[in-house]
């Protein structure tokens, strides 16, 4: 029986990849340090048919045993989290970065025969997404949006050529990366690793680059996670959701239990040295996503949006997924709608007890000039 090790596998992503692995008839040891940001002690959803060591990523004697036994190595352990990596910069590049980079030289040094390694990458590494100027017939990939134009509350891309509006289109693995955070810049170094120590030493390695990611075991205490669970907190607790800029940005939502099938063909797919998309390919609001957790919750009556009139600094403006390539190389389709996986967040966040500290860290980003007014 194959033997997959999975990093971070009790965490939001991980554990679901752990569930869908023992699922499809994998032997799995998981290997997390269940840091507190995240976790409050040993979570009930654990797999009982997995084996579960708790420690560090970083402990390089723990991970030599454990990656000797590994046929596969499924790399999830991140510090994540965008404004929070732009002042915790040392222990970003600790955990994600040199925490991979010795994860490697353990495979090198003690040369072990991996089967596969797969690594969760990240939409953040492509900064913005890919744009169309329609009166210059013309792709267009902007970079970061102009200080004074986001205080003036003009929060559109124009192009560089002639000045006419964009429209976002699908971004493909392709589009140039212009990483805009230390969280982005560490996931790249991620990916950039795997890919060239896969390449070097003759390990199949696919790295995948997550969109937004949402779904049940996500912190809803954690206010530097995604979107829906910071918005879940909110609403759990009487709180509108706080949207910066007009709202009026898009992401491409993909429910974790895609995410986790995306890695299941990772594993089986023959394919090496590969970076692929992990998303829907359709676009959704910020205020879309308020909207419908609002109506998902019943709350209509008691809150609604607000419009922040502020906007984070490096934050981009459009974002969704070309998936054409995981369709072609993982025969990987998102299967879960939005609606369908809201209400499987709501009524598991529904059984939960969520403490919303989300205008704790709006303060702190605020006080570290990270956070604007318009």
């Amino acid at each position: 029986m194959t033997h997959v090790l999975v990093t971070g596998g009790a965490g939001f992503v991980g554990s679901h990849v752990v569930d869908h692995l023992v699922d499809a008839g994998y032997d799995v040891t998981v290997v997390d340090n269940l840091t507190d940001q995240v976790h409050d002690g040993k979570p009930e959803y654990l797999n009982d048919d997995a084996t579960y060591v708790w420690g560090d990523v970083r402990d390089r004697d723990l991970m030599t045993d454990l990656l000797t036994e590994a046929d596969v190595l499924n790399h999830q352990a991140s510090a994540v989290g965008v404004g929070q990596s732009m002042y915790e910069i040392e222990r970003y590049v600790e955990v994600n970065t040199l925490a991979t980079a010795r994860l490697l030289d353990i495979l090198v040094t003690e040369e072990i025969d991996l089967e596969k390694l797969v690594v969760a990458s990240s939409m953040s590494l492509y900064g913005e997404g890919a744009y169309y100027c329609p009166d210059c017939d013309a792709a267009r990939y902007p970079t970061r949006r102009r200080e004074r134009d986001m205080a003036d509350g003009v929060w559109e891309h124009r192009c560089e050529r002639c000045e006419g509006a964009l429209e976002a289109r699908p971004t493909s693995e392709e589009k140039p990366l212009d990483s805009t955070s230390v969280y982005a810049i560490t996931k790249r170094d991620q990916e950039d690793l795997c890919r060239a120590v896969g390449r070097a030493y003759d390990i199949p390695t696919v790295a995948l680059r997550y969109f937004n990611i949402y779904g049940s075991r996500q912190s809803l205490d954690n206010p530097y996670t995604g979107v829906c669970a910071i918005f879940s907190s909110r609403i759990k607790n009487g709180n509108p959701p706080l949207l910066f800029e007009d709202g009026a940005q898009s992401r491409d939502f993909v429910h974790v239990s895609d995410v986790a099938r995306a890695n299941v063909a990772a594993v089986e797919a023959p394919i090496a040295d590969e970076a692929i998309n992990v998303g829907t390919g359709n676009p959704h609001t910020i205020r879309d996503i308020a909207d419908a957790l609002i109506d998902e919750y019943g709350a209509s009556d008691t809150v609604e949006p607000e419009v922040a009139d502020d906007f984070r600094a490096g934050d981009i403006r459009h974002c969704y997924a070309d998936t054409s390539r995981a369709e072609r190389l993982l025969e990987f389709t998102a299967s879960v709608s939005l609606r369908d996986g809201i209400e499987e967040l709501v009524g598991w966040a529904e059984t939960r007890e969520a403490e919303d500290n989300f205008e704790d860290a709006h303060d702190e980003l605020k006080q570290r000039g990270l956070i604007r007014d318009s």
